[in-house]
Formats: structure tokens, C-alpha cells, sequence
């Protein structure tokens, strides 16, 4: 199965990922390639050629620059995606949100501005995944 046919961000992940595990902070600029998991807290920016998921419990204070994001926790900054941006119904945002593709289920809070870089249809989802185990 081609990763087109993939229906979510995070089920076409491959490979280990990095993770910063919960009760964990890391200040500074994050780089690097691959898959990133945050369950503690971030102070700071990256840059990632790879998907960044702020689990539910995750916080992160900055910019994150990446190739898709998923963000089930609080994010005090601006997301900059070259991909697609999910936001599930637990999210909450304060900036910007920029990406090809932007999909925000019902109930999450965003407070900033939302621009899309790719198609211009809007399409709605329903947030099935349980972000409260996130690491699995």
C-alpha cells in the first residue's frame, strides 16, 4: 500500500521515532529527520524534516518548522508544515498555522490565523486515536 492511500499523518509513520518522554524539557532549537514524539515540554524552535506530534499531554513554547505536524497539546508559537497540519479535538493553539493541508477536528481551540498553501477545498474529520497513550 502506497503512502497516499494512507488515511492519517501518523498511520503512514515508519521506523523508530525520537521521543521526549513526559516530565522531560528540552530548551533550544530541535533539527534533524524523522519522526518526533513530544509527551513533556519544549522551550524553543525546530526544524524538522520529518512529522513533530505534540501528544495530549505535550507542551511546546516556539516555533515548529517540520514536514507534517499532528498536535494533540498546547502549542504557544507558530506551526510552519510543507505538508499537512492535523489538530485534534484536545489541541490548543496560540499563532500561526501554515500548512498544504490544515485539518482541525471539532473542539480544538485555536486562537491566530490559519493559512493553507495547497488545495483550497476544506475537509472534516472526526478524531478516532486516543492521544492519552501516545507513545504506542
Amino acid at each position: 500500500m502506497s503512502d497516499s492511500n494512507k488515511r492519517r499523518l501518523r498511520d503512514a509513520a515508519v521506523g523508530p521515532g525520537t521521543l521526549i518522554s513526559e516530565g522531560c524539557k528540552i530548551e533550544g532549537l530541535i533539527t534533524g529527520g524523522g519522526n518526533f514524539m513530544i509527551n513533556g515540554q519544549v522551550d524553543g524552535e525546530c526544524d524538522i524534516d520529518g512529522s513533530v506530534t505534540l501528544a495530549k499531554g505535550g507542551y511546546w513554547k516556539g516555533a515548529i518548522k517540520a514536514n507534517s505536524v499532528i498536535v494533540a497539546g498546547t502549542i504557544d508559537g507558530d506551526i510552519i508544515a510543507a505538508g499537512q497540519v492535523e489538530i485534534s479535538d484536545t489541541a490548543k493553539i496560540t499563532g500561526t498555522v501554515t500548512g498544504e493541508a490544515i485539518a482541525v477536528a471539532e473542539g480544538a481551540v485555536v486562537q491566530g490565523v490559519m493559512k493553507t498553501t495547497g488545495r483550497s477545498d476544506p475537509h472534516e474529520f472526526v478524531e478516532k486515536r486516543d492521544f492519552s497513550d501516545a507513545a504506542d
